[in-house]
């Protein structure tokens, strides 16, 4: 005999299908000492829902003929997630994380809300997937599914790229310290704002407004100064530069 799938979950409820000879008229089906439900059987396969288990369940088939030799079946038990690598990224999608836990080898779909990606198991403790395409920007919850059963409690966050645009005032001393706020779209999932491409610290009001705090420039001198903001789905820069301004001298 055969049986497919040869492992599920502990909490059963799956359907397998045991293929033979001579099966017809089955009158059990045990998973070691545990009766299983028959839902069909022909002369050559006997379909059945899983009971409860663990571990490795022998596995046999009863007629009016006798006992079959035994099967394993490989009860498994559902995954836990430790870790997700990144929690936002993209609304279109793309970008590749990693799922840590443990129970994963046999890990068969990722689920981002309703959209399923497929993953690439690296060990038990360890699968990468990349991140499918979001149906809006916000928040959707991570699940896995496994031979083990699915597994939810991540929060995965779609976000838009940023955009710049505008930012007042449009100049301070090249000393830096200047409060500039900025203004724009996508803003409230901001992960870095630079000036010049030297970083300085920001504070986001909502999703079109963030307030910061103009660097120094790196050698003193006044000039203009790219501002641009990122986060997890890309960068924007304004369309005009702030201006340093150089310190007066006599």
């Amino acid at each position: 005999m055969s049986i497919s799938p040869n492992q599920g979950s502990t909490s059963g409820g799956q359907t397998v299908v045991i293929t033979g000879t001579n099966l017809g008229g089955a009158t059990a089906v045990h998973f070691g000492s545990n009766p299983a439900t028959i839902t069909a059987n022909t002369a050559t396969s006997v379909t059945v829902t899983t009971p409860s288990g663990s571990g490795v369940a022998q596995v046999t088939v009863t007629t009016p003929g006798g006992t079959s030799n035994p099967l394993n079946f490989y009860y498994v038990g559902a995954p836990f997630k430790a870790a997700l690598s990144a929690t936002s990224g993209p609304l279109a999608g793309g970008n590749v994380v990693t799922i840590t836990g443990t129970g994963l080898s046999t890990a068969t779909a990722v689920h981002f809300g309703a959209n399923t990606a497929t993953p690439t198991v690296v060990s038990d403790s360890a699968i990468t997937v990349a991140v499918p395409a979001g149906a809006a920007v916000g928040s959707v919850g991570v699940s896995v599914t496994t031979a083990g059963g699915t597994n939810n409690g991540f929060t995965y966050t779609y976000v838009d790229v940023p955009t710049v645009t505008a930012f007042a005032p449009t100049s301070g001393p090249a000393s830096g310290g200047t409060a500039v706020t900025i203004t724009g779209t996508s803003l409230s999932s901001t992960e870095s704002v630079t000036f010049g491409g030297r970083s300085a610290p920001f504070v986001v009001i909502n999703d079109t407004t963030i307030a910061a705090v103009a660097p120094p420039t790196a050698d003193g001198a006044g000039g203009p100064a790219d501002i641009t903001v990122t986060n997890a789905a890309g960068s924007a820069t304004a369309a005009t530069p702030f201006q340093y301004l150089s310190s007066p001298g006599i």
